[in-house]
């Protein structure tokens, strides 16, 4: 089996952000990522977040989780930020499975990622991508603060011996690089096409994401 776009999916997970999110500031961003994990039917989905980060990417996930029946991992560094995180995402919704620790320790806990969202303020960002345990169904990878081209080669990152199908940076936020990565086995990609469309709330603009 292989990832497949649901535009109802994804258009309920972005309607349900922008009334979650509409109180914080930036939200274009969690907004686009809740709809292609959504769109996506992602069943495990993965993130990391720091002290200090904002809470929305989490709540557009969170609420994507809860439209594909998918399980929400939130990976933080210390307990310290644990217990931040749980206080600024309490208070909105459900507060997602939370793991603490390096990406050596938590990677090789979480097998059949197929949905990543990693922050390129952390030092350690690509490690996370590196170490991913992806799914055999395909997987999205999306690095969001992305602005300067900070994830480097797609293709060096992802070294499970998989294709990666195609790539794309967004100027959204402050940037996101995303790549899909192709289910196990796959040989050739298809030639359909996806697309998203997302307005952008602080720039006003219209941005159209093509996903396939």
């Amino acid at each position: 089996m292989k990832l497949v776009w649901s535009p109802e999916n994804a258009s309920k997970a972005y309607i349900d952000t922008v009334k979650s999110c509409e109180l914080h500031q930036g939200s274009g961003v969690a907004e686009l990522i809740a709809a292609m994990a959504a769109g996506w039917n992602a069943k495990l989905i993965v993130e990391t977040w720091s002290q200090g980060g904002r809470i929305a990417t989490s709540i557009g996930l969170a609420t994507a989780a809860k439209h594909t029946g998918g399980r929400h991992v939130c990976i933080v560094p210390d307990n310290r930020s644990r217990v931040a995180y749980i206080k600024a995402i309490s208070s909105t919704i459900t507060t997602p499975e939370i793991i603490v620790g390096d990406p050596e320790e938590v990677m090789s806990e979480l097998e059949g990622v197929d949905f990543l969202v990693v922050d390129s303020r952390r030092r350690d960002f690509s490690q996370f991508l590196r170490l991913a345990r992806l799914s055999q169904r395909g997987a999205v990878l999306v690095c969001k603060n992305a602005s300067g081209g900070k994830t480097g080669s797609w293709r060096a990152v992802v070294d499970d011996g998989r294709r990666v199908v195609r790539t794309a940076y967004l100027p959204v936020g402050e940037g996101i690089d995303m790549a899909h990565v192709a289910s196990s086995g796959s040989s050739s990609s298809s030639s359909e096409r996806r697309w998203i469309k997302h307005f952008d709330q602080s720039s006003g603009e219209e941005h159209v994401i093509r996903t396939r």
